[in-house]
């Protein structure tokens, strides 16, 4: 089965399930690969760091690559040889763009909050300091490709009637209960989106 996808659903959604995204770009002094959070609107990716980050400074204006990547499963063979993992995984390229103007860097920065839990709304909003600090990249979706495998392995005909074992050992990543900090002196509980990460009420999370 074909594993590249270009349909824009399949790159959303892999998009949309992912925290974590590892950014490259062309440094002078050589190839820089870093991980980011990262936000989208279905038409833009959206990066942020540190107004003096190498790499997204080094990134505005030129080409980037931005991979996601999704470990579901690894795939064990009869022979380590046709050994595999089960992924999913999104691969964006193109020129990045810095966001300048205050609205579109709250917004972008909203986008990269709420993509990892939507909290941007129950928290202190940035200040105008916060923003001055905090460099925000764009980078069209046009080029964006996915590439999935699931499954069985795929083994040898003559070694299927053989004594080896062969399956998948899938793998999961859950949230636990939210954890207080130790300095909170107000009382506040955690806001509805961060508890709802657990799956969990809030009688059993208790």
């Amino acid at each position: 089965m074909p594993r590249a996808r270009y349909g824009r659903d399949d790159v959303l959604g892999i998009l949309d399930a992912g925290m974590i995204a590892h950014v490259g770009v062309t440094t002078p002094d050589g190839p820089l690969v870093l991980p980011m959070a990262y936000g989208h609107d279905g038409e833009r990716l959206y990066l942020h760091g540190a107004a003096a980050n190498h790499l997204l400074g080094t990134g505005d204006g030129h080409e980037v690559c931005v991979t996601v990547t999704h470990l579901d499963g690894l795939v064990m063979a009869r022979t380590p040889f046709h050994n595999s993992m089960n992924y999913r995984s999104v691969v964006v390229r193109g020129r990045a763009t810095r966001i300048d103007d205050e609205d579109g860097k709250r917004r972008a920065l909203k986008l990269v909050t709420d993509h990892v839990v939507a909290n941007w709304d129950s928290a202190r909003p940035p200040s105008q300091t916060d923003l001055r600090k905090t460099l925000v990249l764009e980078l069209p979706l046009a080029e964006a490709s996915a590439k999935v495998r699931a499954g069985d392995p795929v083994d040898e005909p003559d070694d299927i009637a053989g004594p080896w074992w062969a399956g998948v050992v899938p793998i999961t990543t859950r949230f636990e209960p939210p954890v207080t900090s130790a300095d909170l002196t107000s009382g506040a509980e955690p806001p509805v989106p961060i508890g709802d990460l657990t799956g969990l009420t809030p009688d059993e999370r208790a």
